[in-house]
């Protein structure tokens, strides 16, 4: 990929350190700051105007982008000039104002209820191996507390911080909670159920076998591990999934957010609380108003404990 201009590099370094973006979300950034970059040309950043900004995508709408690549271009061009534009004494930010394609917005794949529990029920038998019992613990926790899949595999078995490595995110089995630090540098605290419990437990017995001696903290402590003893692999996670979705008889693809589409479906279709459903998922849109007011813990477990299919515990 051609190198970005400096100020877009400065903007992905500042939302990394500052923020905290994930690896993926500032690689999709830079994939469409490249675009931006491409599109100007010779015409300096600080000059474009607002448009520039319409003639770029007027540009990429006829060479054949989707409506929703294009919004979410608009949107990283947006950012990087909200931070930008004062910096380089622009009079306003181009890429305000100016509205994408429109594009058809689907609702978010789930399984039913009886699809999940067939999913999961598929499972291991007694004593059986650890790569199987890594993926139930992993299959139950997606679907226990809603996780995102970077939420999953940057999980440690507790809470660490040593030789300069901090855990993110942790298990708690003795409070049933997983810690975890979402997107924008946001932690959050979500119940856990007996089932992922159960299998969380079957799993950390074998675990210990697969942790090297020299291995690096990072991957000492993750939770779930590759075969080679080091933290599993977002990849790993995704095609184990399916595979497990296809031996159980799924007439469906399954990918890791489609179990986090079905905590939330499920838990929402019995509690009808949708505000503790977002506090669960960690979601907080800032270019909207507050869709979610914050509620204590006990407030959220007794929510999850009357309405998840396998929260398995009593109020």
């Amino acid at each position: 990929m051609t190198e970005l201009p400096a100020p877009m590099q400065q903007w992905l370094q500042h939302l990394a350190a500052n923020l905290r973006y994930s690896p993926h979300t500032l690689a999709g950034y830079r994939r469409d700051l490249a675009l931006l970059a491409e599109q100007a040309g010779s015409l300096p950043l600080d000059r474009v105007g607002q448009g520039h900004v319409r003639q770029y995508l007027a540009r990429l709408h006829a060479s054949g982008s989707s409506p929703r690549s294009l919004a979410r271009a608009l949107a990283a061009w947006r950012g990087f000039y909200a931070w930008w534009a004062p910096k380089a004494g622009m009079p306003a930010n181009p890429a305000s104002g100016v509205r994408a394609p429109k594009t058809a917005r689907g609702l978010p794949k789930a399984l039913s209820v009886e699809q999940a529990q067939v999913l999961l029920d598929h499972a291991p038998p007694q004593g059986a191996d650890p790569v199987a019992l890594r993926d139930q613990a992993m299959f139950e926790l997606f679907y226990s507390s809603g996780l995102r899949l970077s939420e999953l595999v940057g999980l440690d078995v507790r809470y660490a911080r040593e030789a300069g490595y901090e855990s993110r995110g942790w298990v708690d089995i003795d409070a049933a909670e997983v810690h975890v630090l979402g997107k924008g540098g946001k932690r959050r605290s979500v119940p856990v159920g007996a089932a992922a419990l159960a299998a969380l437990r079957a799993w950390l017995q074998a675990r210990a076998r697969w942790v090297p001696d020299s291995a690096a903290p990072q991957d000492a402590w993750a939770l779930f591990l590759g075969r080679r003893g080091r933290r599993i692999s977002p990849r790993v996670v995704q095609l184990q999934l399916a595979r497990r979705a296809r031996a159980a008889g799924l007439p469906t693809h399954v990918h890791p957010h489609v179990l986090r589409h079905s905590f939330a479906s499920h838990v929402l279709q019995s509690a009808q609380d949708l505000r503790a459903v977002q506090d669960m998922l960690g979601h907080a849109n800032i270019s909207t108003t507050q869709i979610y007011t914050r509620l204590d813990f006990q407030h959220l477990a007794q929510v999850y404990d009357q309405a998840h299919p396998r929260a398995g515990r009593k109020s």
